[in-house]
């Protein structure tokens, strides 16, 4: 069996153990202030390189009892010393907030919105932002200052997507050491089901796609034309600009148009596949949004009423994609 078949179950276990350590350390939240219990600090390549000189000139120093290469070895490690106390203090006291991910179509990116800020009076450098499925952003703050940042991910197939951690990190100020942490931010974005015409015929009369026709009913709403004035029309309803020109009594005539109640209906479609039936729904809510037309949505366990609008198009592209979906982290 080769090595790498045998390693594998290994490192499936140190990344789930890590996992669990990691969101008991820094666990998922809305908000989240950076201190001493979520930060780590370790050097970087080029930290373990100077480490490496330090030590060189060291047993030099040691061994040729040369002063002036104590006097540099003492100094760099100095040097060192206060690079990790400003490194870790670039990061120390900074707030991460979640703010909103827009809702997307599979296939499509998300928009991420976080507001990055502090509350000390000193700027802080080099902070670096990173999803591992998506951009990254470098940015610095001033004293008191709270930037709001965007990132555009990737996302997965319909319901909740979750990005993972963020990574925050600083190699600030002379790239020595690395300072960063991994934060389970409580943000997800919907992913309404892919939009397509399955081509089946739905049970319903007024779910055919057409939306059925409009049947006018008198009323005061819309003007549809004149017709010769009747005993019992109200005066408010005369023509009376054509009477002064010498036409014909007339009255206005309205009309309030009623319209077929039109369902999305699960039920419509029992010989199609869950998601199938999920995508023809999310098709015809599209299609009658386009046309203006009311509609509601029946699903197993919810209903909602007939409306139109942009507000009512979310909500019910929004139902349907989270349909026995699970929340995020559960």
């Amino acid at each position: 069996m080769p090595l790498a078949a045998l390693a594998e179950p290994l490192r499936t276990a140190w990344r789930k153990r890590f996992g669990r350590w990691l969101a008991n350390r820094n666990p998922r939240g809305r908000r989240i202030l950076l201190n001493q219990r979520r930060l780590f600090i370790f050097p970087s390549r080029m930290g373990l390189l100077f480490a490496l000189l330090l030590l060189l000139i060291l047993l030099i120093g040691i061994n040729y009892q040369n002063n002036l290469a104590y006097a540099v070895a003492f100094l760099l490690a100095s040097l060192f010393v206060v690079a990790v106390l400003h490194t870790y203090a670039n990061l120390a006291g900074l707030s991460v907030e979640a703010v909103r991910a827009g809702a997307v179509f599979p296939g499509q990116r998300s928009r991420f919105s976080l507001r990055l800020g502090q509350r000390e009076n000193r700027p802080r450098y080099a902070l670096r932002l990173s999803w591992a499925k998506g951009e990254s952003e470098e940015v610095n703050l001033g004293p008191g200052e709270h930037r709001l940042l965007h990132f555009s991910l990737p996302v997965g197939e319909r319901g909740w997507f979750h990005p993972g951690r963020l990574l925050v990190e600083s190699r600030y100020p002379l790239g020595l050491l690395r300072c960063w942490t991994w934060l389970d931010l409580d943000l997800a974005a919907v992913v309404y089901p892919a939009p397509r015409d399955s081509g089946e015929t739905a049970l319903g009369a007024a779910a055919d796609g057409s939306g059925g026709s409009s049947l006018p009913r008198p009323g005061n709403e819309d003007f549809q034309g004149f017709r010769d004035y009747r005993p019992g029309d109200s005066l408010r309803h005369v023509h009376w600009k054509g009477l002064a020109r010498g036409q014909n009594m007339q009255s206005k005539q309205y009309h309030a148009w009623a319209s077929r109640e039109r369902w999305l209906d699960w039920e419509d479609y029992p010989g199609l596949p869950q998601e199938t039936r999920l995508s023809q729904l999310c098709h015809l809510a599209l299609q009658w949004q386009r046309r203006e037309q009311p509609f509601g949505l029946r699903l197993p366990g919810s209903t909602l009423q007939p409306d139109r609008g942009p507000a009512h198009l979310e909500a019910v592209l929004t139902a349907l994609a989270l349909y026995r979906r699970e929340a995020p982290g559960e």
